[in-house]
């Protein structure tokens, strides 16, 4: 019996119902392949039992991190076979902080298993357009550090990235001038894309991407080799068994809206709607695998994107909450704070006591709140009136550009005072005094407390009070330092003294 008789055979849980329809005299041939057509059902019916066989595929051959991985690149695969179904495709950056990390094998893996895979380390943006111009392909790019690495301006490089990003949503399309009349033509640019590089790549590919953190092979960590010769008939078999199911569910799948996870929203909710969609349509322990990974793998995404601004908003959170949630705190007594974050309540790793060579200082803190159009007023806390920030300021960008904190106090209603009782709050006292170095000379040290409430601001007017360090009463405050020195004040010779 050769190998193609072989494979014609019906099944053993057949056996029976093949014996009955040889004895009512049916066609041998016509019966085995109505019973190949029932398990070809059978198994394209079963979702979840499919992308378990995909998962121990690929687990065959490559090491993640964690089982969350696993799980994305799976549904990934899958996600390939239908992505004409959904309104988005996220794509999937493997990336790692050295070389041989297993990145490359997990493009060859997946290029065995989605449909039309055109895997390329160097493919330009020209070839990437003809040919989804004439059908849909996944997207393989491998190396891709060596192309957003490279320094100065390079159109191609920009082309790739405008291809990816605008690649993302269906129907996109980019115009580009072709022929020798530089007529307008709008090439078609969705498809899925996986890609594989060192370090990071671009914000606006990395947002729209599940990021899988890879690292190098442990000793203890065994896989079967990896030969395409002798590994391609499985993959190609489960490729085609996707295709089928895919045939299937798809059209439900792409239609679905599917329940996330309270805590994924935005661009986050997009890149995982699909997967998750598919998971639903997979059935079994796929929903609860893909929403456990989506949780996971945005925490990774998050802690990527979390820049100096970020980490800085976050740690005057932590500062203002130690603090019970002051309405206002003074200058100094934020950045020495900062600067002793791990003794206040801030992570080790706080960078605000070495920045750049030096610790942080007030000025450096007032230009980075300033991206956020948050900037340093006049604040009378325990009676003393100095520079400072406002907690009703700090409060709306936290929630623009922080993730919600489950303990985090009902946001304070500041009741604005009248003038006479300004500086007379009752507030709980904070034991940090102006060191003396920092303190006026002309002014008594007294201690910094945090105020219940600000004191209201008169738009329109500027201050005038008494100049610290000159004899005359009614002078202005220096308008350029507010009255905390600076070089002009230094040149006049009377620190804080008014002057044009």
């Amino acid at each position: 019996m050769n190998d193609a008789e072989r494979n014609t055979q019906p099944p053993d849980e057949f056996a029976s119902l093949r014996k009955l329809a040889g004895d009512m005299g049916l066609d041998p041939q016509q019966v085995n392949a109505a019973f190949a057509r029932a398990r070809e059902a059978a198994a394209a019916s079963d979702g979840a039992g499919l992308l378990n066989d995909i998962r121990s595929f690929v687990r065959r051959f490559c090491v993640f991190p964690d089982e969350h991985c696993l799980t994305a690149v799976t549904l990934w695969a899958a996600h390939a076979h239908m992505v004409e179904e959904f309104h988005t495709t996220p794509r999937l950056a493997v990336l790692s902080p050295e070389a041989s990390s297993g990145k490359t094998r997990v493009l060859e893996v997946l290029d065995l298993l989605v449909p039309e895979s055109l895997l390329s380390l160097n493919a330009s943006p020209a070839a990437v357009f003809r040919t989804l111009a004439n059908k849909q392909i996944t997207l393989l790019l491998d190396e891709v550090d060596a192309i957003w690495n490279k320094r100065g301006q390079d159109d191609n490089h920009e082309d790739l990235r405008a291809l990816l990003n605008a690649g993302y949503r269906r129907g996109a399309t980019i115009p580009r001038c072709v022929g020798p009349r530089h007529d307008v033509q709008l090439f078609k640019v969705y498809c899925a894309v996986a890609l594989a590089g060192l370090g990071d790549l671009p914000d606006t590919i990395m947002s729209r991407a599940i990021i899988l953190r890879m690292r190098r092979r442990a000793p203890q960590e065994r896989l079967d080799p990896f030969r395409i010769r002798t590994n391609e008939p499985q993959g190609h078999e489960l490729r085609e068994r996707l295709r089928k199911w895919a045939v299937s569910v798809g059209p439900q799948a792409g239609e679905a809206w599917p329940e996330l996870p309270s805590a994924i929203v935005d661009r986050a909710a997009e890149v995982w709607e699909p997967l998750i969609a598919i998971a639903d349509a997979a059935g079994g322990p796929w929903p609860k695998l893909a929403r456990d990974a989506c949780v996971e793998l945005c925490k990774v995404a998050q802690d990527r994107r979390m820049s100096l601004g970020i980490r800085l908003l976050a740690d005057l959170r932590v500062i203002f909450e130690k603090a019970g949630n002051p309405g206002a705190m003074h200058t100094q007594v934020i950045v020495d704070r900062l600067v002793d974050g791990e003794v206040n309540g801030l992570e080790a790793d706080a960078p605000w006591g070495e920045l750049h060579g030096k610790p942080l200082d007030k000025r450096r803190l007032a230009s980075m709140l300033a991206k956020y159009s948050i900037r340093p007023t006049k604040v009378t806390v325990g009676g003393c009136s100095l520079q400072g920030y406002r907690l009703e300021h700090l409060w709306d960008v936290w929630g623009r550009y922080l993730p919600p904190v489950s303990s985090a106090p009902a946001q304070p209603e500041l009741p604005e005072l009248p003038a006479s009782q300004a500086g007379n709050h009752g507030g709980k006292p904070i034991p940090d005094v102006i060191p003396a170095a920092d303190a006026d000379p002309e002014l008594p040290e007294c201690p910094i407390t945090a105020a219940a409430s600000p004191v209201p601001a008169i738009p329109g007017i500027p201050g005038i009070r008494q100049a610290k360090g000159a004899s005359e009463v009614g002078a202005a405050v220096c308008r350029r330092c507010g009255g905390e020195g600076c070089k002009w004040c230094e040149h006049r010779g009377t620190p804080g003294a008014a002057h044009e």
